[in-house]
C-alpha cells in the first residue's frame, strides 16, 4: 500500500531511498518518476538559468551575444538559447499591466545585418535572364535602378507569373515585391501587342494594379512608368479625392496599357460605366490584407466578379482570347483572402509564393519596447529626436489618429523641430506634396498615421517610433518594415511606447514569438488548405 501511495503522488523527480527516511530494516523501493534523460535536461536548464543571474558575461570573460536584452539581467536571453515549442518562457512584459511596471523596457537585438535569407537549397546564382525575363527589361533595370540580381522573392515569383499562373505572393516588407509583379506584367503586355486596343467612351485597360492609398499608387505608378516608357506603353493612374470628371479625363479616349488605381476612384469609374474590365490581361491586388478591410472588401469582391478570371494557365496564355491572370500581393496574407478568392475563382489555379521571413519579426531591425505613462511619451520622443546626429537617417513617428498627428506637430513646432505631417484628413494635393518632400529628403522627420505604413519605399528611414502602439500585429510588422529595406544604408531601429493595458497583450505575443523564433500568432501563411502549393 505504501508503494502504491508513492506512485500516485505527482512525478517530479527521482529520490534515492535515504532521502525518504527508510530505516535499515525496511525494504527500499526506488521510485523512478521521470526518465533519466529528462531529469538531466532539467538540471542543465536550471544550471544555465542560474548562470544568467550572474550577469551577461560568460565564465570566460567574453560578452555573450543576446537575442533579447532586458533591464533586468535575469530576463535577458542569449542568442544561442532555445525555448522549447511547448515551454512557456518568462516574459519581461508579464507584469506590464500593473502601473508599477512603468519605466521598464527591453529590446530585441539586431541579429543580422540584412533581412532573413532564403533556405540553402534556393538557387542563389540565378540572374534575371535565367528567370525568363526579356533582355530589354533587364537592361532597363540595370540602367534605371542599377539592379543586376533578383531578390529572393523575385526569384520565386517571376517564373511562376511568367507562366501565366494565378498567384498569392507574400513576403516581408522591403523585399522587392513591386518589381516581382511589375516585371512579368510588362513582359505580358509586350507579348500581347497583337491584340487590338478598344477605345471610346468606355476605357478598356489591358492591366490593372489596385492599391489602398493614393501615396502608394503614385509610388507604384512612378516605377511602372520608368519600365513602360521605353516600350511606348501607356500608364495612367486614378486616385481618390477627385470628381468623376477628373477620372474620366484621365482614361477616356486613351489606349491604357496599365491602370494604377485606388479603390475609391475605381469604384466610381465602374459604377458610372466609364471603365470596363472585359479585356483585362493582368490584375494585381497590392497590399491585399488592407484591401480586405471592411471599407474595401465589397469593392474587391465586385472587382473580381466583373473580371474574366483565368482558371488555368492555358486560359491565361490563349493567343487571341486570354483571360485575366490574378496576383494578390502583401507583407501579410490573412486567412480571409483565401475565402474571398475561392468565391470567384478555382482555388486549385492559385500558386502560393512565400518568402522564408514571412510573418517573422525582422531580425535586422533593432526593436525596443518601453513601458511608459502616457504623459511621459512626449518627453521620450523629444529626447530621441534630439539625440540624432547630423549624419542620421530619416525618422517616422506613427500615431493612431489624425488628431494626435496634429497635436504632436504643434509640440514639435514649439521645440523648433522641423518636421512634416501626413494623415488621411488632408486634401489629396497636400498629401502628395508632403509625401514627395519626404521621399526626396527635404525633411527628415515625418509624423503620420498608418497611411504611411503600407508600401512607403524609402531607403532613408533609420528610426521608426510607435508613439501610439499599433492596434494589430499586421500594423506592427508594416510600421517596422519601413526601416531596414533593401538598399538602405542605415541600420534600422524601431522604438515602441507601451502605455495601455491592451497594448501589453500584443507586446506579450511579440516577445513570445521573438524568444521562440516563431511567426507572429494569427498570421500563419495561407497555403495548406485552400490553395495548392505547386511549383
Amino acid at each position: 500500500m505504501a508503494a502504491l501511495l508513492l506512485l500516485r503522488r505527482p512525478a517530479l523527480a527521482w529520490f534515492p531511498p535515504a532521502s525518504r527516511g527508510c530505516s535499515s530494516g525496511e525494504e527500499a523501493l526506488e521510485v523512478v518518476r521521470i526518465p533519466e534523460a529528462w531529469r538531466r535536461r532539467l538540471e542543465q536548464k536550471q544550471q544555465a538559468a542560474e548562470s544568467w543571474k550572474e550577469g551577461p558575461e560568460s565564465s570566460g570573460g567574453k560578452q555573450r551575444k543576446l537575442l533579447l536584452r532586458s533591464r533586468r539581467k535575469e530576463l535577458s536571453q542569449a542568442l544561442g538559447w532555445t525555448v522549447g515549442r511547448w515551454e512557456k518562457p518568462r516574459l519581461v512584459s508579464d507584469g506590464w499591466k500593473h502601473r508599477l511596471s512603468r519605466g521598464d523596457h527591453f529590446q530585441l537585438e539586431r541579429t543580422r545585418k540584412e533581412a532573413l535569407k532564403e533556405e540553402e537549397n534556393d538557387q542563389e546564382g540565378l540572374s534575371f535572364p535565367d528567370l525568363g525575363l526579356d533582355p530589354q527589361l533587364v537592361a532597363i533595370l540595370e540602367g534605371a535602378w542599377g539592379i543586376s540580381r533578383p531578390s529572393p522573392v523575385q526569384k520565386r515569383a517571376i517564373p511562376v507569373l511568367l507562366k501565366g499562373s494565378n498567384a498569392l505572393c507574400g513576403a516581408e516588407t522591403g523585399s522587392g515585391k513591386t518589381l516581382a509583379y511589375l516585371l512579368p506584367l510588362v513582359q505580358r503586355l509586350l507579348t500581347s501587342r497583337h491584340l487590338p486596343h478598344t477605345m471610346g467612351r468606355v476605357s478598356h485597360p489591358r492591366s490593372l494594379v489596385v492599391l489602398p492609398s493614393r501615396e502608394l499608387a503614385g509610388q507604384v505608378r512612378s516605377v511602372a512608368t520608368r519600365l513602360c516608357n521605353p516600350f511606348g506603353l501607356e500608364v495612367r493612374g486614378i486616385g481618390g479625392g477627385r470628381g468623376i470628371g477628373g477620372i474620366r479625363r484621365k482614361i477616356r479616349d486613351v489606349p491604357v496599357d496599365l491602370l494604377v488605381a485606388t479603390p475609391g476612384a475605381l469604384c466610381k469609374a465602374l459604377r458610372r460605366h466609364i471603365l470596363s474590365l472585359e479585356h483585362l490581361l493582368f490584375l494585381v491586388l497590392d497590399e491585399a490584407d488592407t484591401l480586405l478591410d471592411p471599407s474595401f472588401v465589397d469593392l474587391a469582391r465586385d472587382l473580381l466578379q466583373q473580371t474574366p478570371l483565368a482558371s488555368s494557365r492555358k486560359e491565361a496564355n490563349d493567343v487571341w482570347d486570354p483571360k485575366t491572370q490574378v496576383v494578390a500581393v502583401g507583407a501579410t496574407l490573412p486567412k480571409g483572402l483565401s475565402e474571398l478568392l475561392s468565391e470567384v475563382a478555382d482555388s486549385s489555379s492559385f500558386h502560393t509564393v512565400t518568402s522564408y521571413g514571412l510573418h517573422f519579426l525582422q531580425p535586422h531591425v533593432e526593436q525596443k519596447f518601453m513601458r511608459l505613462k502616457g504623459s511621459d511619451k512626449v518627453t521620450e520622443l523629444l529626447q530621441l529626436l534630439k539625440d540624432r546626429g547630423p549624419a542620421s537617417g530619416a525618422v517616422l513617428v506613427f500615431c493612431n489618429g489624425a488628431s494626435t498627428v496634429n497635436w504632436l506637430g504643434y509640440i514639435l513646432d514649439d521645440h523648433k523641430i522641423k518636421h512634416l505631417r501626413l494623415q488621411g484628413q488632408m486634401q489629396a494635393d497636400m498629401r502628395a506634396d508632403i509625401f514627395d518632400s519626404f521621399q526626396k529628403g527635404r525633411c527628415d522627420i515625418l509624423v503620420c498615421t498608418d497611411i504611411a505604413s503600407r508600401g512607403l519605399d524609402t531607403t532613408r528611414v533609420e528610426l521608426v517610433v510607435n508613439y501610439d502602439f499599433p492596434h494589430t500585429l499586421h500594423d506592427y510588422l508594416h510600421r517596422v518594415g519601413r526601416a531596414g529595406r533593401i538598399g538602405s544604408t542605415f541600420p534600422g531601429t524601431a522604438v515602441s511606447f507601451v502605455t495601455h493595458r491592451w497594448d501589453v497583450d500584443l507586446v506579450r505575443k511579440i516577445e513570445t514569438a521573438a524568444r521562440k523564433r516563431t511567426r507572429l500568432p494569427g498570421l500563419e501563411p495561407v497555403v495548406q488548405k485552400a490553395f495548392s502549393n505547386k511549383k
